[in-house]
């Protein structure tokens, strides 16, 4: 089943078109990546998913709910955490939390448990009692992570949320939303950490407006780049461009620096074939690996390609 579903979801404000004509779906339990510059309408899509704002046309649903005729159902059913959480300085930890716990509706009992739960999940039990105007951001961070998920939704809107936290307290967080994965929970999560969307996410949305590239990062990779090995050689690895070219499953062959990187369909099954032709030929081959093109690369690689379509459009 799938947690959030669109079709041809947009929304304008006046001329401008922040979100184009969206069609998605994500399945339960998925960590999905949204990806995208600045200004590319990506907390917009968070806000029309979290029935915070209506669309201009399209339809969605979330957690089961249809996006404009259960907007409450779908408010009571995800938690979000934004970029820059509002928190109530002069409050305790603890009050800050109880607070928000009321206004979910949770009874005193159970908004206790709860806000004992997080705080201990997210280390802050030690400072439950002091005011949250004393917190670094990373304290902060966690808090409203914990306020987001006191009534245990279903789907969690996550817009940065390791943005400028120190690597102690962006590992914490990283390794919790692993643990509400673990749980089956769906996690929405807009970031430009790439290296933490490739370690985090089982699914990935690029998008400017519109959505560029669906996929998971290996599939990203592959459609944008295609599939390859590296063959490092002693002495010159030009010596043998044509020995690798001449081969029939050989797509292009470049080589620089003692490395020969060859683009290949199937690696496992013809790397050795690949091997053997050089060992034949009289290579001395120092190492085989993989060519790996990180999550960056691919993401680059598409926003500037939509960047010089869009300009040739104009």
């Amino acid at each position: 089943m799938n947690a959030i579903e669109t079709n041809q979801l947009t929304r304008a404000f006046g001329s401008l078109v922040a979100v184009d004509d969206l069609t998605l779906a994500i399945p339960e339990g998925t960590v999905f990546g949204f990806l995208g510059p600045n200004g590319a309408g990506k907390t917009t899509t968070v806000r029309l998913l979290s029935a915070l704002i209506a669309p201009t046309s399209g339809s969605a649903a979330v957690a089961g709910y249809r996006l404009g005729e259960q907007n409450e159902a779908i408010r009571q059913s995800v938690g979000i955490l934004t970029e820059t959480p509002g928190l109530y300085d002069r409050l305790s930890a603890w009050q800050n939390l109880m607070f928000f716990a009321e206004l979910y509706d949770l009874t005193a009992k159970r908004a206790a448990s709860q806000v004992e739960r997080y705080l201990h999940l997210l280390d802050l039990w030690e400072r439950r009692d002091d005011k949250v105007g004393g917190f670094s951001k990373g304290m902060r961070q966690k808090l409203a992570l914990a306020r987001a998920l006191l009534h245990e939704p279903k789907i969690i809107f996550l817009d940065e949320p390791t943005s400028g936290l120190d690597p102690e307290a962006a590992r914490v967080v990283r390794e919790f939303i692993k643990e509400l994965r673990a749980e089956g929970r769906t996690i929405f999560l807009t970031t430009h950490n790439l290296p933490e969307a490739d370690e985090l996410c089982d699914l990935i949305g690029v998008f400017r407006s519109r959505l560029l590239r669906l996929g998971t990062p290996a599939h990203l990779r592959i459609g944008m780049f295609g599939t390859g090995t590296q063959v490092r050689v002693v002495g010159d690895a030009t010596h043998w461009i044509d020995t690798v070219r001449v081969l029939p499953f050989v797509h292009d062959a470049h080589a620089e620096d003692g490395v020969l990187s060859v683009s290949l369909d199937h690696p496992d099954e013809q790397n050795p074939v690949l091997v053997q032709a050089l060992v034949n030929a009289g290579a001395q081959i120092r190492a085989v690996e993989p060519i790996s093109h990180s999550l960056e690369e691919v993401y680059l690689e598409l926003v500037e390609n939509e960047r010089q379509a869009a300009a040739v459009s104009r």
